[in-house]
């Protein structure tokens, strides 16, 4: 089983100026990996608390993805915390200050934008498709920027590093609500132990008959013994099953 932690970096987003995109985005495209995430960490611009993060997601997971703190202003400190993590110095990356020399064709880089070429020592580059800047890694800790748009076209770039099992799942859309069904629930999970089973009650308002009231997930990384546990379910719900989906 392969493992992740998210670490989300930045003041603006523990104060709510700027609504965090990234977790859904991560979460999503890593569990489609079959990648399974065990925290999501947020935190704010301060290098200790950004080291000491790193530093325990590191040792706990297969892969850590932080997001955030890497661009040229003041309060980019993502990869000074990463070196504090590895207790390795910053320094000129040389490829990464030649990417951003050509970026800015005859234009003289700026003491701003040198800092984003300053890295942990040891760190490595993966180079992104249209984006001057690679991603980078020191150990297994991958530095994402914070801005969506370029997460996303980074992961893409790094996507095949991020693999497990596959994880199969299925939705059962209920006409009830969720203490109807609770002990047939602990029913199936006495008959199907592994199964990871979700209950979820409708959120929104119901305009129709046809909207469920509860939906189920049901998981697991064996397809064979996912839908046995499907078909047992249907069979103790019937008439309070909707339908069932992918």
């Amino acid at each position: 089983m392969s493992t992740a932690g998210i670490l989300i970096i930045g003041n603006e987003i523990l104060t709510g100026k700027i609504r965090d995109e990234n977790t859904p985005y991560l979460l999503d495209e890593l569990r489609g990996q079959g990648v399974d995430v065990g925290a999501v960490h947020m935190i704010p611009d301060e290098v200790d608390l950004i080291a000491g993060e790193v530093r325990a997601f590191s040792e706990r997971f297969d892969h850590v993805l932080t997001t955030g703190g890497v661009g040229p202003t003041h309060d980019d400190v993502t990869m000074e915390a990463i070196a504090q993590a590895f207790h390795v110095p910053l320094e000129t990356h040389a490829e990464m200050e030649r990417r951003l020399r050509e970026a800015l064709k005859d234009g003289e880089p700026n003491a701003s934008q040198l800092k984003m070429c300053l890295l942990p020592q040891g760190a490595r580059l993966i180079h992104s498709r249209d984006l001057w800047f690679p991603l980078v890694y020191v150990d297994n800790v991958y530095i994402f920027p914070g801005i969506p748009r370029l997460l996303q076209a980074k992961f893409e770039s790094v996507r095949t590093r991020f693999t497990g099992d596959p994880v199969y799942l299925r939705r059962v859309y209920l006409c009830c609500i969720e203490s109807d069904v609770a002990e047939d629930l602990h029913a199936l999970l006495d008959e199907f132990p592994e199964l990871l089973l979700g209950s979820y009650p409708r959120t929104t308002a119901r305009t129709s008959e046809s909207d469920y009231l509860t939906m189920l997930t049901l998981e697991s990384r064996d397809e064979f013994y996912m839908l046995r546990a499907v078909d047992s379910l249907v069979g103790r719900l019937q008439s309070n099953v909707l339908r069932v989906e992918n």
